[in-house]
């Protein structure tokens, strides 16, 4: 795969998607055409029939100093749309929404647009050198990619509030404990760690994946009422598709699933 970026990297490993950042001179800071190209390249994986999930992982030191202001800021002035139409914005604010998982792998700086990418996945593995910050507040503007959306979901109030109004560092430790990542591992493991669980998520029924991820979504979105009443029609679906026959016959002769999605 060969993305129009090529500091945005898509392979193809069997059922997953592997996403890369590679510009570790800058300490992979996004600039616009960075946005694009990975938005590009999740949005081919998403509908790539094969793929079951994604995992970005970036090269270097540091996972992301966050965004490139020199390039991301005129555009920002001038009102340009930062992803076009018909593509996925990984950071899921405007644009087509992702349908598969997103497991994202962290080490080294995690800085702003970073943190934001965590918030708008489903898990994150962070190396126990992980530093993270949301600094925006301290270059005159706010954060715009999800995080006043998200971190007080996730974290609750205060502690969101905690660093977003100060855009002070915190430490994988203090990330894992408000709830921010859900593993912590030595450095040099999150890759490994991050797709260990990618390979376990493949392997789980795709039709019950996406519709685990929707419901979860909507209850977000809508509430837990809205959600409530789609459960039941959601599910008697899922039990006419051949997964679900699949899912019943392996248990019954005692052994594993063999999940197509259909």
């Amino acid at each position: 795969m060969t993305p129009a970026d090529p500091r945005i990297t898509l392979e193809l490993r069997g059922p997953l998607a592997l996403l890369g950042i590679n510009r570790p001179d800058k300490r992979n800071a996004f600039d616009v055409t960075m946005l694009r190209a990975l938005g590009a390249a999740m949005t081919e994986a998403d509908r790539h029939p094969d793929v079951r999930c994604m995992v970005v992982l970036a090269e270097g030191e540091h996972f992301s100093a966050g965004l490139d202001l020199a390039s991301v800021g005129p555009a920002l002035s001038s009102g340009e749309r930062l992803f076009p139409e018909g593509l996925i914005d990984p950071w899921a604010i405007q644009g087509e929404v992702r349908t598969k998982p997103l497991i994202v792998a962290v080490q080294g700086l995690c800085f702003t647009l970073g943190i934001e990418l965590i918030l708008a996945a489903d898990i994150a593995v962070a190396a126990e050198s992980t530093r993270f910050a949301q600094i925006e507040i301290k270059r005159g503007i706010f954060p715009f990619g999800g995080a006043t959306l998200r971190f007080p979901q996730v974290a609750g109030w205060g502690n969101a509030m905690r660093w977003l109004l100060t855009g002070d560092e915190f430490d994988a430790k203090e990330a894992y404990r408000i709830g921010l990542v859900q593993e912590v591992v030595e450095h040099g493991r999150q890759r490994e760690r991050a797709l260990a669980l990618a390979e376990t998520v493949a392997k789980q029924a795709p039709l019950g994946v996406r519709a685990t991820l929707a419901s979860a979504r909507q209850t977000q979105a809508e509430g837990p009422e809205a959600a409530r009443r789609a459960l039941l029609p959601k599910l008697l679906e899922l039990a006419a598709s051949e997964d679900a026959r699949e899912g019943v016959q392996s248990f019954i002769e005692r052994r594993e699933a063999r999940l197509t999605g259909r």
